[in-house]
């Protein structure tokens, strides 16, 4: 650990929404403190949020909720259906606030972000500690603040503040008692550092390495050369060489993704077709947010694997005449792609709309002949704005422009209000 009693140092701080899905639900509706609170995949499948109470009844990420719903009663066991719209919302403030105490912020997850600080230990305890009390008093979530020279042990740090109450949700490293930390490095097992996975722990534990000390303490250019230069890095990043840069530079995305399960199979082809035209819509959306075009699209749709009497995994692939992000050509190449490959009476389960040789938008200059009126008007761009404003099913270009979601669209069936991003969902408070 290297002293820096005194002199301004230069830090970075992780700041983490705890049990973030869960403190959302909770922040507005408070009947949930203390109670064991879980959040459910698409379709309200699988746990993907727990709360402390839940954990310790046992439930994991990843349960099927038809396994817990008959205990529940018995548990006490609230279930929520993910609403993201709320949690995208939050999400948002959280970040916006981090703003204010650091021109330095780069998100890292939607419930966490890196900020660049300076100053002694003294005055980086007291900024974590306003920044935990400014995030609980105007947007109602609870945070954990991790403090550190370097991206790996602001982790660490964040770890050591959940995980300690006396600490108060905010640990800065460089204040920490003398050998602290490296006691408790010594106990806990070298898959809980960041970036150390499962797979990647047994190849360590193979080489007698168990533990976060352990792996702190080896040669960060033998172990390069026997795993990667990431390895490298997060050993030096162990030992306070800071080799993660706060913002650091993301290559252009590879492909863009559009895929749901159905709440209830669809049967007919007529009905795939509205599926592909409102995937595509949400696609070229999601392109238009990015800023990029693509080239080529590919549809697919399958049964389910469950499913014993019928098997079905259609798919094609269509080279655009052009990189484009016009929802009007990706829709009908989309509907296109898969005509006379679905059929009715198949009872289809999933699809999705897979956009690949992604590239900036206006990277490639078109000749007039390979331009699109609609994309040249930003039609694309125009959706999104309308859905972030009044929600993702207020409008739609032919069979998406529909005016109530349609019955195999993703089951919600425990979905608590989006209270702040829809007018009729706004929370009522009344005076007694």
């Amino acid at each position: 650990m290297t002293s820096s009693c005194g002199r301004h140092v230069q830090s970075i701080a992780l700041v983490d929404v705890n049990s973030f899905y869960v403190s959302c639900e909770r922040a507005f509706d408070p009947k949930l403190e203390g109670k064991p609170v879980v959040v459910l995949s698409n379709n309200d499948g699988c746990v993907v949020a727990r709360s402390n109470e839940a954990k310790a009844l046992g439930i994991d990420n990843g349960d099927p909720w038809f396994k817990l719903a008959a205990d529940a009663k018995r548990t006490g066991l609230i279930h929520r259906s993910s609403n993201y719209e709320l949690y995208g919302d939050l999400s948002s403030r959280v970040m916006e606030l981090l703003g204010r105490y650091s021109y330095e912020v780069s998100v890292y997850s939607i419930d966490e972000a890196f900020l660049g600080l300076r100053g002694t230990p003294e005055d980086l305890l007291k900024v974590g500690r306003e920044i935990k009390d400014a995030v609980a008093r105007h947007v109602g979530l609870p945070v954990c603040v991790g403090i550190a020279a370097t991206k790996t042990l602001a982790k660490f740090s964040n770890r050591l503040a959940k995980q300690n109450p006396h600490m108060a949700g905010v640990c800065n490293y460089d204040a920490l008692p003398p050998g602290t930390a490296e006691a408790v490095m010594a106990k806990v097992p070298v898959t809980g550092i960041w970036g150390i996975a499962g797979r990647l722990g047994k190849r360590l534990n193979a080489l007698g390495i168990f533990t976060i000390a352990d792996l702190k303490a080896t040669d960060p250019n033998v172990m390069r050369k026997k795993f990667s230069v990431l390895m490298q890095r997060t050993i030096m990043e162990l030992n306070g060489i800071a080799c993660l840069p706060l913002e650091e530079e993301r290559s252009t995305q590879q492909q863009l993704i559009f895929s749901r399960s159905f709440s209830k199979p669809v049967m007919s082809a007529a009905r795939m077709h509205e599926v592909f035209s409102i995937y595509a819509q949400n696609a070229a959306v999601r392109l238009a947010r990015e800023n990029l075009q693509a080239k080529v699209l590919t549809c697919f749709a399958g049964t389910s694997h469950f499913n014993q009497t019928a098997s079905a995994f259609p798919s094609a692939t269509v080279k655009l005449p052009a990189p484009t992000a016009d929802p009007v050509l990706l829709t009908k190449a989309a509907v296109a792609a898969l005509q006379g490959l679905v059929f009715d009476g198949v009872p289809y389960a999933r699809a999705g709309v897979m956009l690949t040789d992604l590239r900036p938008a206006g990277a490639q200059p078109q000749l007039p002949s390979f331009s699109t009126a609609h994309e040249d008007k930003h039609i694309g761009a125009l959706l999104g704005d309308v859905m972030d404003k009044f929600g993702v099913d207020s409008i739609g270009l032919g069979r998406a422009g529909m005016t109530t979601a349609p019955d195999w669209s993703m089951k919600r069936a425990a979905l608590s209000p989006r209270y702040t991003t829809e007018w009729d969902e706004l929370l009522v408070v009344k005076a007694a």
